[in-house]
């Protein structure tokens, strides 16, 4: 279901974002300000950006096949990874680009009216965008998890990729509003143009964080160590299991888990009762989490264990 939230996050600012450009690309045009036309390309952007989770969304689901035997999961990983690049970009070069542009030839801005008329337009659908973002986020934020540790430990993209998106274009719209009036203000024709560049900035760190964010997604990242330590205790309390060694974990995709578990039975056991031990161990392991689909177990005298002291491995890969 968490999984069938994030789409429906994604559609919403989709639509949002959509409508939101051509607003600002009207208003840009007519009124020939810089920054409201970074924060258009800056819609534009979101809108391709959620266009392309929906697309790693839908690919990761395609079942396994025989050039896939673990599944499609990490499309979604990829195809998170073109989106930060996407943002930092087009998003962040584009807007940069744009307000060097206009303070190398100041230009008047005209109507202010209508860009103050966008920008309100805009925040009202960017907010409603923001909340159910927001919504979604709480709804799959682990209880007593702060936000940036949630972000930092998910294993969906799309559950924190369209938060700091919406965020990030609420902050640039009172970024393009301010720089409008101080022009309007002050009457020095430079404020769009810098507002331009730091929404350009903004977005390039945006784009930074949702890089180094997916690049471990895609590199492949292990349960978090509190899970495989629970994941060794079910095995090392089994009655058939002499000594467990550390669980070896990779997300495969969100709720895709890969586990290989080295694990010594005791002796004098037959091939039917490890079978039986095997078949418990998976079970207990898949009851407590379900998102571990593939395990494979080591079992036999096993050449090297990790130690473990106070529910942590000490010394692992040290020959016994």
């Amino acid at each position: 279901m968490a999984r069938e939230g994030s789409v429906f996050v994604i559609l919403a600012a989709v639509a949002a974002n959509v409508v939101i450009a051509a607003g600002k690309f009207a208003a840009a045009f007519i009124t020939g300000s810089s920054a409201l036309l970074s924060e258009a390309v800056h819609s534009v952007v979101d809108s391709a950006d959620g266009l392309l989770l929906y697309l790693g969304e839908h690919l990761s689901r395609r079942p396994a096949d025989r050039a896939h035997p673990f599944g499609h999961g990490r499309e979604l990983y990829f195809w998170s990874m073109i989106v930060s690049m996407v943002i930092f970009g087009a998003g962040g070069g584009i807007s940069v680009y744009e307000g060097i542009l206009h303070l190398a030839h100041p230009a008047d801005v005209t109507r202010p009216a209508w860009n103050y008329g966008v920008l309100a337009f805009a925040a009202i659908f960017e907010s409603i965008s923001w909340v159910i973002a927001v919504r979604h986020f709480r709804a799959t934020r682990p209880r007593g998890r702060g936000v940036v540790e949630t972000i930092r430990r998910s294993k969906d993209p799309a559950q924190f990729i369209v938060l700091l998106e919406d965020s990030a274009a609420l902050v640039g719209l009172v970024i393009a509003a301010a720089g409008l009036g101080l022009d309007a203000l002050l009457g020095v024709r430079v404020f769009d143009g810098i507002a331009s560049i730091l929404i350009g900035v903004l977005l390039g760190l945006v784009a930074a964080i949702l890089l180094y964010e997916t690049r471990g997604l895609l590199i492949g990242e292990s349960l978090d160590g509190e899970r495989a330590e629970v994941i060794r205790r079910i095995a090392a309390e089994d009655q058939a299991v002499e000594a467990a060694g550390a669980p070896l974990t990779m997300h495969l995709g969100p709720d895709d888990v890969l586990l290989n578990l080295d694990l010594r039975f005791r002796r004098g056991l037959s091939l039917d009762e490890v079978e039986s031990a095997v078949r418990r161990l998976e079970e207990k392991i898949r009851d407590r989490h379900p998102e571990i689909r593939r395990i494979f177990i080591e079992a036999g005298s096993l050449a090297s264990l990790a130690k473990w002291e106070d529910g942590r491995p000490k010394d692992a890969g040290r020959v016994e």
